[in-house]
Order: C-alpha cells, then sequence, then structure tokens
C-alpha cells in the first residue's frame, strides 16, 4: 500500500475527496486508466496560519507489491507501507478450566473478543446489566437521582466509555491498534474512523456496536454472565486456582482482570490479599462548557461553520508554579456534561457526545495533576482523597446528586455566582452556585485557576466570562496500579493478568483495548484452549 500525504486543498474545493486521489494518483504518474485501490487513508485540518487547509492522505493500492516498492521514491511524500498482519500464537499447555475475564469495558470487550476468535471460549463476568437495562438504570438516574451502584455510567455493559465521545485518539503506534479499528468498522462503526485525525463513534452508535461485538464473543463460544461481581480470589500454592462471584465459585488458572478505573471495592479486595499495588498519577477538576460556535471561532477563525471543516475540538495544557500540569482532557464537542456517580452520597463529572455532535455546548475537563507524593505513596489514600471530593460535592450541590457549578469569570476571582447568559449548563441533575476552589485544597485551586486563566491566553473562547465550570471531575483515569511483569502477570500471583485502565496500563478506549489485546495474547501464549468443554 502506498500512502501519499500532505495533499492540501482549500475549503472551497467542490469534491476533496476525489480531488485528494486524483491528485495523489497524478503524482505517483499512474494514468486515469489505470485500475487501482485507492481511498482516504487521513484527514486533517491545518488552521495555524488563519484560513483553513484540509490535509490529506491517500491510500493507493496496486495489484503488484512489488511495483508499490519501486513507486515509493515518486516524491518525499509518498512512502511503502504493508497493512498489518496479526499472528497470536498458542502454548502447547492446554488450559484446565476456560479463561475468564471480569469486566466488559474496552479492556475486557477486546481480550475476550480475541479470546473467542481463537477457540478459548472465555467466560465474562460484568457486574452491571447488559446495555438496554444500563441504558434504564443511567435514564432513570437523571431524571430521578436514585442511583444504582452496579448499573450507572461508570459499570455496565461497555464500561465507562460507553457513555462518552467514542474518541479512538491514541498516541500509541502499537499495531494493534489497527485490529481495533478493523473489529470496530466490522460491527457498525462509522467508516471515517479509518482516516479522520481524531475518529470517534459517538455514545449512541458506540452502543449498538458493543452489543454486536458481545454477540460475537458469545456465537463462538464465549458466555457472558451479567449482574456478576468479583468477590475474592482463591490462591492455592501461591497461584491462581478460582474466583469468587456473587453468583458461587468458579475454577480457573487464567483471569484478565479489566475491571474499569472506579472498581474500588476491587482494589481494597486486591489490596487485602497482599497483591502489589501502587499509586498512579490522576487529575482532579470540573467540566468548562463554552459555545461550540465559539470554540469553532477561536480555530477557524473567519472560516468557522463551513460544512467542509470538523467540529471544533481543542487541547491545552500550562505547567504552572508548583510543578503541576493544568490540563484539558475528554474534549466533548457539541456534548453534554453527564453524572457519572457509581457511589452513594457523591457527585461526579463527565462529558460525552452523541455521533453527530450536534448540541450547542462544547465541554472539557479541566484538571490538574496529582500523583502518590501527595499521598505518601498509599493507594487507599488516593482513592479516599477521590471519594472526599465527591463528597464535598454532593453536600455543595445540596443532595440529589445536583453538582455545584459557577461562571468562568466567578471562578478565577474566587466568587462563587452562577450568572448565566449565553452558556446553560447541561448537567441533567441541576447546578447549584458554589465556589468551586474551596471544594479542593488551596494548592489545587490556585493551580486550576492559574491553568484557566493562561488557556484564555492560547484560546479565545476561554476568555468568554460566562462559560459554566460544574464539578467536580475526579475520575479522568485509575488512582492505582497493580503491579505486573513483563509476562503481563501480576508480579505476586501467576495466572492473574492485571489490564486495562483500572489496572493503571491505559487511558481511553482505544489503549484500553489495545491493552486487553495484549493480556490476551500472553494468556493464548502460554496455554492452549482448554479441552473440557
Amino acid at each position: 500500500m502506498l500512502l501519499v500525504r500532505n495533499i492540501r486543498l482549500p475549503l472551497s474545493c467542490p469534491d476533496p475527496e476525489a480531488e485528494a486521489q486524483r491528485r495523489a494518483r497524478k503524482l505517483l504518474g499512474l494514468p486515469p486508466s489505470r485500475t487501482v485501490e485507492g481511498g482516504i487513508a487521513r484527514l486533517s485540518v491545518d488552521a495555524r496560519r488563519g484560513t483553513p487547509v484540509l490535509v490529506y492522505t491517500v491510500a493507493i493500492t496496486l495489484n503488484d507489491e512489488g511495483e508499490e516498492s519501486a513507486l515509493a521514491g515518486a516524491s518525499p511524500c509518498v512512502c511503502f507501507t504493508r497493512r498489518p498482519e496479526f499472528s497470536f500464537p498458542q502454548g502447547q499447555t492446554p488450559l484446565a478450566h476456560r479463561p475468564v475475564v471480569v469486566g466488559l469495558g474496552p479492556a475486557g470487550l477486546f481480550a475476550a473478543l480475541l479470546l473467542a476468535r481463537q477457540g478459548y471460549r472465555p467466560l465474562v463476568l460484568e457486574r452491571g446489566p447488559a446495555l438496554e437495562a444500563r441504558v434504564a438504570a443511567v435514564e432513570r438516574f437523571e431524571a430521578t437521582g436514585a442511583l444504582d451502584e452496579h448499573a450507572n455510567i461508570q459499570f455496565g455493559e461497555g464500561g465507562a466509555g460507553t457513555f462518552s465521545d467514542g474518541k479512538l485518539t491514541t498516541r500509541t503506534g502499537d499495531a494493534l491498534c489497527a485490529y481495533v479499528t478493523a473489529a470496530l468498522l466490522r460491527h457498525g462503526a462509522p467508516a471515517d474512523i479509518a482516516w479522520r485525525q481524531k475518529p470517534h463513534i459517538g455514545t449512541d452508535l458506540l452502543r449498538g456496536v458493543i452489543r454486536s461485538i458481545r454477540r460475537e464473543i458469545e456465537s463462538l463460544g464465549g458466555t457472558v454472565r451479567f449482574d456478576t461481581a468479583l468477590t475474592s480470589l482463591t490462591i492455592r500454592g501461591g497461584r491462581l486456582a478460582g474466583v469468587e462471584t456473587t453468583a458461587g465459585a468458579i475454577p480457573c488458572e487464567r483471569l484478565i482482570l479489566a475491571v474499569g478505573h472506579s472498581a474500588r471495592d476491587t482494589f481494597a479486595l486486591l489490596s487485602g490479599l497482599g497483591l502489589p499495588l501502587a499509586c498512579k498519577p490522576f487529575s482532579v477538576g470540573f467540566r468548562a462548557e463554552h459555545l461550540q460556535a465559539d470554540i469553532e471561532k477561536s480555530l477557524y477563525h473567519a472560516a468557522a461553520g463551513h460544512p467542509a471543516l470538523p467540529r471544533g475540538e481543542y487541547q491545552l495544557s500550562q505547567h504552572v508554579d508548583g510543578g503541576r500540569c493544568v490540563y484539558t482532557f475528554c474534549m466533548c464537542p457539541g456534548g453534554s456534561v453527564c453524572a457519572a456517580a457509581s457511589e452513594a452520597g457523591g457527585v461526579v463529572t463527565n462529558g460525552m457526545s452523541l455521533h453527530a455532535r450536534g448540541g450547542p455546548n462544547a465541554n472539557a475537563a479541566v484538571v490538574v495533576s496529582v500523583d502518590g507524593r501527595d499521598f505518601s505513596e498509599d493507594p487507599a489514600a488516593a482513592i479516599a482523597f477521590q471519594r472526599k471530593l465527591e463528597q464535598a460535592a454532593f453536600a455543595a450541590g445540596g443532595g440529589a446528586y445536583r453538582a455545584p457549578a459557577e461562571t468562568a469569570a466567578s471562578f478565577l476571582a474566587g466568587q462563587g455566582r452562577l450568572e448565566l447568559k449565553n452558556v446553560r449548563p447541561t448537567y441533567p441533575r441541576g447546578v447549584t452556585p458554589c465556589d468551586l476552589g474551596s471544594l479542593l485544597p488551596g494548592e489545587l485551586a490556585g493551580a486550576l485557576r492559574q491553568g484557566y486563566a493562561a488557556f484564555g491566553r492560547k484560546l479565545a473562547a476561554y476568555r468568554a466570562p460566562d462559560a459554566v465550570l460544574t464539578g467536580l471531575e475526579t475520575r479522568t483515569s485509575s488512582p492505582v496500579r497493580l503491579l505486573r511483569g513483563e509476562n503481563l502477570q501480576c508480579a505476586a500471583l501467576p495466572g492473574l493478568y492485571p489490564c486495562g485502565e483500572g489496572a493503571g496500563y491505559a487511558g481511553g478506549i482505544m489503549t484500553a483495548a489495545v491493552d486487553g489485546l495484549r493480556c490476551a495474547a500472553a494468556l493464548m501464549e502460554q496455554n492452549a484452549p482448554s479441552a473440557a468443554l
């Protein structure tokens, strides 16, 4: 496959995809009559010089791969690449029991998918319900404040990523990203995730994709048990021998633990069993809502609103006094702030958007980093810190899972006012005016104010005084890491594979899915499928 990069086209181009492919063929010296397979491999927008330009990478495949490598020198913009081929070796010793996967978020879902495709017939345990019941529980909570601690935005089929923007952006160059993308496309994800610079699915479409993947797992002999929580591990002779669950004991010698970043009871269980947990950096702050139109004016200037341009996105960061970093996280164009609590008496915010990203507001987490040094390297203290902030937000909101909020000018001045104008808050349980800085340790509140003010010097929309800040955001990532060795097994318990975001080895849908694949591949490399079933 040939990749022809840096084909730059103006917004005025009537059919930019066709023109990009025409220019790619011309650069390669391929006549119009020549039969080739071509398509868009990447699209980005360059707005650095004021007027946005569409920047395409075109993929072209010829019948003769040898001819492709010869054409790779046609221009500095042309390179030759092979589509990744995946091979997953299997060990010689059959498992006595089928492997168990705990958690059906992105990491567990893709671990189970790979195991099922390779004939291992995994047993998947998910503490929450299937998607239909989970969506109903979330909608009930948003409408009434009745929280189900096992069916919410954190727990249930698809994990926390189900109620998000469905972002697939990642900085990892792991070839397994292509495996994830191919599986998502096969199960109904939008075709443009294969070539958008910042691909996303949207929470509405992602739900159907997740259900379809789960059904493939089941069709290949895998089993998914919903409403089944892990309660303990059975250990014999220093090795994993089984799991205890709310539905009874299950023998197994291989367990992929993909419980997500909010499984605090599981973290306590692992600590009680003496397994090695360590503090991991995470971040806390609030959700900032601006008008999506103002974001796009800040990014695209006079071209804002042009139909060829994607919804405006941003990512900002600023190192502040004290050595901390304030940054934006999980930016959702045209989205809404969601109620992401999973424990009674705590308020947690997050953001999500549908595939169309058609809402009037943009939202992003504005957060400041913390790490083990803030908690004397005690994972339990880090979790207690998260919980304390969430309970303080609940109290400041006045109960019923209302969230504390204030407008940006008020936050910068420490006034605790919510003076609504153009931006209307989207948090579904309602908001209560509050000085958000008073809910955080003074150093963190000061860092967030310093960082937010710096963002205003980088992006004009952040100077809007009526932007709405809703708190608190505390679940950016897991506060703990379950240590594992080079074989991806727990350093203290052979047979246990700590996996994904909850174990501290991923951050986001794509990296969690890739880590699930890596853990499944490591498991398969040690053992053949069980012959018992």
